[in-house]
Order: C-alpha cells, then sequence, then structure tokens
C-alpha cells in the first residue's frame, strides 16, 4: 500500500515537472516568457556536434552506396547486422562476369583467338572482384565502423545530456517566473489598505517567496551542473574529428591499395592481349571485317608490301588448300601464342616453323613443329610461306 502511494505521488511529482515544462516552453515561443541563454562556447559546441552528425550521417550513407550500389544488398546486410547474424556470402559483379567470361571462353575453345582472351579477361575480372571485396572489408572495419560508433554511441549520448539540459534549463526559468510572480504578489498585498489583511498576505507570499528563492537555487545548481556535463562531452568532439581523420587517411590508403591492383591487373591483361590477333577469320566461316589502317600503315605500306612479296596471306582458301594437302608447308608465325596444354605447341611471333595436317584434327588446328618439338597449333595464328 505504501509502495502505490509512492508510486502515486511520484507520478503526480512527474506529472507536475512535465506540465510546468510545457508552460514554460509554450510561454517562451509566445514570448510571454524569459529564456536562460546558454553562454557562447557551450553554443558553440553544441553547433558543432549537430554539423558533425549530420555530415557523419551523410558520408557513411554515401559511403555504404559507393561500396554496395544494390540497395537490396545493403537492406540485407543492415538486416542481418541489427539481427547479429553474419550475412551469406554473394559473388559481386566483377566475379560474376569474370565467370561469364570464362564460361564462354572454354566454350568458344581455349585454343582460338576470341576464346583464349575470354578466358585472361574473365580471370582479369574475377581477381578484380576479389580485391572488390577486400575493399569493402577494409573500408566497412576501418571507416564505416567508427563513424557508426559515433553516430549510434557518442552522439545518443550527447543527445540524451542535452535533452536533459533543455529540461534543466526549463525548470530552471520556470522557477525565476515563479519567484517573479511571487515577489508581485507580496509587493501588492503590501499596499492593501486593511491592515489584517495586509498581514495575512504578506505572510502568505512571503513564505512562497522563500520558497521560489530556495527552488530556483536548487534547479540553478542542477542547471549548472548539466550544463558542465554536456560540456565535457561536447569537448570529446574534437577529439572524434581526430580519431575520424585517422580513419579516413585508412580509406584513402585501402582505395589506393584496390585501384593499384585494379591498374597492374589490366596493365598486365593488356600485355596479355597484345600478343593476341586483333583481327583473325571466323571459326564459323563467317565474313569477318577488314582491318581499318592506321595512319602509321599508310606511310610505311610500300615498303611493308616490297618486304613481304614472298609471303601468302593465309586467307580462308588458303587454310583450307593446306588442310587438304598432305604434304607440310612452312608459316610464318604472326602473333604469340601460349599453349593450354602439353598437345599444344607454344609459338613466338615471327619466328618460322613448319606445319602440317593430321586426319581427324578440329579445322581450326594443324600440327606445327619446331625442331624436337611437336603439337598442335591454332591455324588464324599462321602466315603461309610459298
Amino acid at each position: 500500500m505504501n509502495i502505490m502511494d509512492f508510486n502515486v505521488k511520484k507520478l503526480a511529482a512527474d506529472a507536475g515537472t512535465f506540465l510546468s515544462r510545457a508552460v514554460q516552453f509554450t510561454e517562451e515561443k509566445l514570448g510571454q516568457a524569459e529564456k536562460t541563454e546558454l553562454d557562447a562556447h557551450l553554443e558553440n559546441l553544441l553547433s558543432k556536434a549537430e554539423c558533425t552528425k549530420i555530415w557523419t550521417e551523410k558520408i557513411m550513407k554515401q559511403t555504404e552506396v559507393l561500396l554496395q550500389p544494390n540497395p537490396n544488398a545493403r537492406i540485407e546486410e543492415f538486416v542481418y547486422e541489427k539481427l547479429d547474424r553474419k550475412a551469406p556470402s554473394r559473388i559481386n559483379n566483377p566475379e560474376l562476369l569474370g565467370q561469364y567470361m570464362i564460361d564462354a571462353g572454354t566454350e568458344f575453345g581455349p585454343g582460338t583467338a576470341y576464346g583464349n582472351a575470354l578466358i585472361k579477361c574473365g580471370e582479369t575480372q574475377k581477381r578484380i572482384g576479389t580485391a572488390d571485396r577486400e575493399l569493402i572489408q577494409t573500408s566497412a572495419l576501418n571507416f564505416l565502423t567508427p563513424l557508426r560508433n559515433f553516430i549510434e554511441g557518442d552522439y545518443k549520448t550527447i543527445a540524451k545530456e542535452r535533452k536533459l539540459l533543455q529540461n534543466k534549463r526549463l525548470d530552471l526559468d520556470a522557477a525565476k517566473t515563479r519567484l517573479k510572480k511571487a515577489k508581485a504578489a507580496e509587493t501588492r498585498a503590501s499596499q492593501l489598505n486593511s491592515a489584517r489583511l495586509e498581514g495575512d498576505n504578506i505572510m502568505i507570499w512571503a513564505e512562497e517567496v522563500t520558497k521560489s528563492e530556495q527552488e530556483l537555487r536548487i534547479t540553478q545548481s542542477e542547471f549548472d551542473r548539466q550544463a558542465e556535463i554536456t560540456r565535457l562531452l561536447l569537448e570529446g568532439i574534437s577529439s572524434t574529428h581526430a580519431h575520424h581523420l585517422r580513419c579516413l587517411n585508412d580509406f584513402v590508403e585501402a582505395q589506393m591499395t584496390y585501384y593499384a591492383q585494379c591498374y597492374q591487373y589490366m596493365l598486365d591483361l593488356q600485355k596479355q592481349l597484345g600478343s593476341f590477333p586483333s583481327n583473325y577469320h571466323s571459326n564459323n566461316n563467317q565474313t569477318s571485317m577488314a582491318p581499318v589502317p592506321s595512319a602509321s600503315s599508310n606511310v610505311i605500306g610500300s615498303s611493308a608490301l616490297t618486304s613481304t612479296s614472298n609471303l601468302v596471306i593465309t586467307s580462308p582458301s588458303n587454310l583450307t588448300d593446306l588442310k587438304e594437302c598432305s604434304g607440310s608447308r612452312r608459316a610464318r608465325v604472326l602473333y604469340d601464342y601460349d599453349a593450354a596444354n602439353s598437345t599444344e605447341l607454344s609459338l613466338l611471333a615471327d619466328e618460322v616453323i613448319t606445319v602440317f595436317s593430321v586426319v581427324g584434327m578440329d579445322s581450326d588446328w594443324l600440327m606445327g613443329e619446331r625442331g624436337n618439338q611437336k603439337g598442335r597449333v591454332p591455324i588464324t595464328y599462321l602466315e603461309l610461306l610459298n
């Protein structure tokens, strides 16, 4: 029963305090009550904290978009994070593209120029996908997590203490208003004509003034204490900026590593593709487009024609004749070729080898021979000699 009485009294006191704050806040908005202003230093700290919170949220959200453009994937990761469970690993876009390229190259034939190029491009894309995954993991750990900890931890504490400071200020201003009203009533009572009533009123309002002054001292003390607590928390924003600066450096370093890896991967791929024929006849007997002559080819065209007058370019008819011929022919290698397995022969551009057909061999291949080395070679890499 006593506990119930205590709870009812506490509830009534809290309701009275809430009502008093609401009245004070409303009168301030209407310009009917005075408002205690915070000191300039504290106001600046509050403004700095609010600014930090706003921009940290924007930077954090946009970084998440940069690292994971798929909004559905971001939502899924958010749900798993709130459930404190690890999100399932999924293949990313570069890895998926790389797998498609590898599968296509395998089906077209690793020995064909296009198929081999697709496989090498696919392998590079998968390496880029791995680097992308490492960038996301490193950035999430070293950059996004500290920003999120500030928003969900430090700033929530600051906001809580700031709200409490606002309530203490309303209590202080409400106490000032009550003291002001009590003193005004005491002054009016002292001016009454009736001596008896005057004495009674003076005693009543004197007690009210004393009570209001004591309440004002208490609320002023609580306000000062809460202002100091809030100030100490807000001064930690400078340390937060310093910490976020270190995290930003980590993020920049992670990006630098990622782009350096991607650049190196593509540089290596470009070198590998440079040894592939940029224009070759289709393996499906389709008409291929003629190469577009460059400015340099126009300059050296006449000398090139003179120096290669003894060569025969491997047109489809030449290759068909060679396949049907039972003897061997000499051929110049047009481009570097890396053997995919032990049945193939690696080639170097401009070297001359002996080639001949074998019954039952795929139409895109010939048997090549260089000294004691022998193996299959793709016909699109060859130029027959007279």
